[in-house]
């Protein structure tokens, strides 16, 4: 995942600039998407971030309807976590839980009628897609046809929930995606009607354990970017970020978790890519998770480091408490009270 912003001179210019690269090469201009680490991103907590809103709604239904989509061969202990993760976003847990980091930043985001972005999700339906329907190498566009073969699946659909339902395509390590680990980790967008039926939004995340942890699952596996992987430390991580040990103990699904907390966020603020982002334009926004890409606490953003995240009896790292007695690690988000990145293991 790429998690930290591009140094000097303007944090703004520069995410709007990895903004760009996450849209380069798809048929899809203005999809909004998780760009892979990059180690020589930096988080500047003194510039100026101007997040606007444009009129647009955001996920307000209460509950909103998660239906997943489990796009080939999936081992159940990866789908309990993040099934788990998914729970604990409306769940009570010891603090700072899921539910907190959800609470103190997206919930305080609204739309021009007053409402906020919602404090409810309920997982109502899930679809398995192991024959791959549409391959094992997908374009981002497939996202939409991915999730129409799911709701028209014979004898099980999916329901078709245009007023309260998000749809999220999640893929097995083996299947390929168009700029996976390239450029990208996640994106989110909305369906068109003419593909789906409705105009819903959806996101996907991919698991790049066997592909690019050191891209996607970073801090939980060594960063690898570019030509120059491996320089300067043995591709350790970004000014000396130390490999984390994953909280539910794998490096790619836990990774997942990271993108899909930065693209739930997103997508519950920006859905239709017309309400809140920083930037001049929606075919490049800066959304409320790009802003603070790479800090997970105190100190996290410069060089490369995650901040203070506390460790369990294991040494694994996590910021948040979840149900069932999870942990996780999720990145902050900008808080339009605070105007600044934010996070409920913040000791300020």
């Amino acid at each position: 995942m790429g998690r930290l912003l591009p140094h000097h001179p303007s944090l703004l210019l520069l995410a709007a600039a990895a903004a760009a690269i996450c849209i380069s090469s798809s048929n899809l201009a203005a999809v909004r998407c998780t760009p892979v680490y990059r180690p020589d991103y930096l988080v500047d907590g003194n510039q100026l971030v101007d997040m606007q809103y444009h009129m647009g709604p955001v996920v307000s239904g209460s509950p909103t309807n998660l239906y997943l989509i489990w796009y080939g061969r999936w081992e159940p202990a990866a789908q309990a976590v993040l099934r788990d993760f998914l729970a604990s976003l409306s769940a009570s847990a010891p603090f700072p839980a899921v539910s907190d980091w959800w609470a103190r930043t997206p919930r305080m985001y609204t739309d021009q009628t007053g409402a906020n972005v919602t404090g409810a999700f309920a997982v109502a339906g899930e679809h398995s897609d192991a024959g791959y329907s549409h391959g094992a190498s997908l374009r981002r566009a497939d996202m939409q046809s991915v999730i129409r073969s799911a709701v028209y699946a014979y004898p099980d659909p999916l329901p078709l929930d245009p007023y309260s339902g998000a749809y999220l395509v999640l893929t097995s390590p083996d299947v390929q995606v168009d700029e996976f680990c390239r450029a990208v980790c996640g994106f989110h967008y909305f369906t068109f009607a003419s593909v789906v039926g409705v105009t819903v939004p959806y996101l996907w995340v991919g698991n790049s354990a066997t592909q690019c942890p050191g891209k996607c699952a970073y801090p939980f596996a060594a960063a690898e970017y570019g030509a120059g992987a491996g320089a300067g430390g043995g591709g350790g991580g970004g000014g000396g970020q130390a490999v984390l040990r994953p909280p539910n103990g794998d490096a790619g699904v836990d990774g997942m978790v990271i993108v899909l907390g930065h693209e739930l966020a997103e997508m519950s603020t920006n859905p239709l890519v017309n309400a809140w982002y920083a930037g001049d334009t929606p075919t490049a926004p800066t959304e409320i998770a790009d802003l603070c890409l790479g800090v997970y606490g105190d100190g996290g953003g410069a060089g490369g480091m995650v901040g203070n995240v506390s460790r369990a009896p294991d040494g694994s790292a996590y910021n948040v408490n979840g149900v069932n007695g999870r942990r996780f690690l999720v990145q902050w988000l900008w808080n339009p009270v605070r105007a600044a990145c934010y996070g409920p293991n913040s000791s300020n």
